[in-house]
């Protein structure tokens, strides 16, 4: 599932999606922040593929998540760069894998901390089913109903490839 071709494709998709959302939104200089770490991925390319002026952000908001008492930290906490202001920035905040929600809401407390964006708009290469939290995603390239004990996971970053994996018991 999801050969690195497919991805290529998605990407291309997504990437057409957003440029209408940008034009018919008249949104001028947007700025792009991948999530650490498949988001940052699928952010590289997309940020490539738009021809976007400013740097891309990067976040890795394992500070910010809920659970992270139960499941400890990322053993490879990554830095969060954001080489521009937030403030009044029209922000396309991009993921790989929505699935709860919790991640994007972490991302979005993190993003508040550093300022007061104009708009987010919420793009994931993967949207799944079982929501936790009322998130959803301004484009999506692909909808999975996985069952219960499968989760979807994207590996690369060179090529970008997604895998259904059951969940180790």
């Amino acid at each position: 599932m999801g050969t690195p071709n497919e991805v290529e494709q998605l990407l291309e998709e997504i990437a057409r999606e957003l440029k209408d959302l940008v034009k018919q939104q008249d949104i001028k200089n947007p700025v792009m922040i991948g999530i650490h770490t498949g988001g940052v991925w699928v952010a590289e390319k997309l940020h490539r593929l738009l021809g976007l002026d400013s740097e891309l952000g990067t976040m890795d908001i394992s500070f910010y998540r809920d659970d992270f008492t139960r499941i400890g930290i990322n053993p490879q906490v990554q830095p969060t760069s954001l080489p521009f202001s937030i403030d009044d920035q029209h922000i396309i905040l991009v993921d790989d894998v929505l699935h709860t929600g919790r991640t994007i809401r972490a991302a979005m407390n993190e993003l508040f901390d550093y300022g007061r964006p104009a708009s987010i708009s919420l793009v994931t290469l993967v949207e799944r089913s079982g929501r936790e939290l009322p998130i959803a995603a301004s484009i999506v390239g692909k909808q999975l109903d996985l069952e219960p004990g499968q989760h979807v996971k994207l590996t690369g970053p060179d090529p970008l490839q997604l895998v259904i994996q059951k969940t180790p018991d």
